[in-house]
């Protein structure tokens, strides 16, 4: 029996700053300064009544949950309406680019219609997939335990190019340009995107985690408890950072800053260029995903009934997002298109309801006060008649 999913205005738990075009006066439109995360106010609030059984993938229209029963949901951001519910099994967290949702099954890479849910493609696999795709462009990656590394067509699944690793992927692929980097045990091995070409090969002290690929440079951390920095061109280690602890999945960038979080529970912030240190703040929590960046607002998850927020320039504390429940898949950050606020997808979870789902708005404007009579107030007497 399939079950629905309900409206639930007492959880908390998707948070996803949105706002109407109209509420954004056109002054704070052509401001160079981007907006903080904070305030938010609550919008709608879902009830999945069931849990995801993997994290979910986000786009700028839709969020889609794997969740029990063999079942994917589809969600509109802005309405909270259900786009369509379809049985699905997936082995790898779903990754979303706006026209497909590609899930991997046991025995096939799966393009669903990202508008319907209807099968666009299936792309037969004859080994376990070890990692979540990673698509870009027209290209998805999709890398096996063995150390196959295939590039699919998201137009269609055809097979582009397949290249044998010597080892198996740690972290997925990253994809930036014309080039296809893959974290394997020791090693950062880069690919010609195009046809599978070697460029180069660089090793770093442990297991490297999920890469953030520029143009210019790449910013993973590692086992070893160093954030890397690498130049593109070469693979040749620019520098490097040593932390407490292991550092904890993506980090992030902007113009001039890399943040990211390591399990001795800091949040870390470096000269992109340089790797200078720019500020640090401990954290009340345990990292369970990389931080992301909104607006001007850094955010971090992880294991507490709230998303911790710092104002990017400075590492300020900003105030916190209670989420009632705890929070369970990391977090996704975008813009909302037709303002350009940033909007966030947080995910938490109650072992007796099952997991939710929330939209909040970023309050733009002071809350109305309420109109009430003056305290004293005077009645005036009636002015006498005149005569002309």
């Amino acid at each position: 029996m399939t079950r629905g999913t309900t409206i639930c205005c007492s959880a908390l738990a998707l948070l996803t700053v949105l706002a109407p075009a109209s509420a954004r006066p056109d002054s704070a439109a052509k401001a160079t300064e981007p907006w903080a995360l904070a305030p938010v106010r609550m919008v709608w609030t879902l009830a999945l009544t069931s849990h995801i059984t993997l994290p979910p993938a986000v786009d700028d229209r839709r969020a889609y949950f794997p969740i029990e029963e063999s079942r994917l949901v589809a969600y509109e951001l802005e309405t909270s309406k259900q786009a369509w519910l379809v049985e699905a099994r997936p082995l790898q967290p779903p990754v979303a680019d706006g026209q497909h949702l590609y899930i991997v099954e046991a025995e096939a890479v799966v393009a669903l219609g990202a508008e319907d849910g209807a099968v666009a493609w299936r792309s037969p696999v004859d080994e376990p997939v070890a990692v979540r795709p990673s698509a870009g462009g027209e290209s998805l990656v999709v890398m096996t335990k063995s150390g196959s590394v295939r590039v699919l067509r998201t137009a269609d699944g055809a097979l582009v190019w397949e290249h044998r690793l010597d080892a198996p992927p740690h972290a997925p692929a990253a994809i930036a340009d014309d080039r296809l980097y893959v974290p394997v045990e020791g090693r950062i091995i880069a690919l010609r995107l195009a046809d599978g070409e070697p460029l180069w090969e660089r090793r770093v002290g442990g297991a490297p985690n999920e890469i953030l690929a520029l143009p210019d440079r790449l910013y993973v951390g590692s086992t070893d408890n160093f954030l890397y920095c690498l130049m593109t061109r070469d693979g040749r280690i620019d520098w490097r950072w040593r932390t407490g602890a292991d550092v904890s999945g993506l980090p992030a960038a902007d113009a001039k800053r890399v943040y990211f979080v390591s399990f001795d529970n800091v949040l870390r912030v470096l000269d992109r260029v340089s790797g200078g240190q720019q500020w640090m703040r401990p954290l009340p929590l345990r990292p369970t995903s990389g931080p992301q960046l909104a607006g001007s607002t850094v955010v971090v998850a992880g294991q507490s009934a709230a998303i911790r927020t710092f104002a990017m320039k400075d590492g300020a504390p900003a105030p916190d997002i209670p989420t009632g429940d705890e929070v369970v898949a990391p977090p996704a950050v975008m813009l909302q298109p037709a303002t350009g606020l940033p909007m966030i997808v947080v995910v938490t979870r109650n072992v007796a309801r099952g997991d939710s789902v929330a939209v909040a708005v970023r309050s733009i404007e002071p809350a109305p006060t309420p109109v009430a009579p003056l305290p004293n107030a005077v009645t005036p007497a009636p002015m006498p008649a005149t005569r002309p």
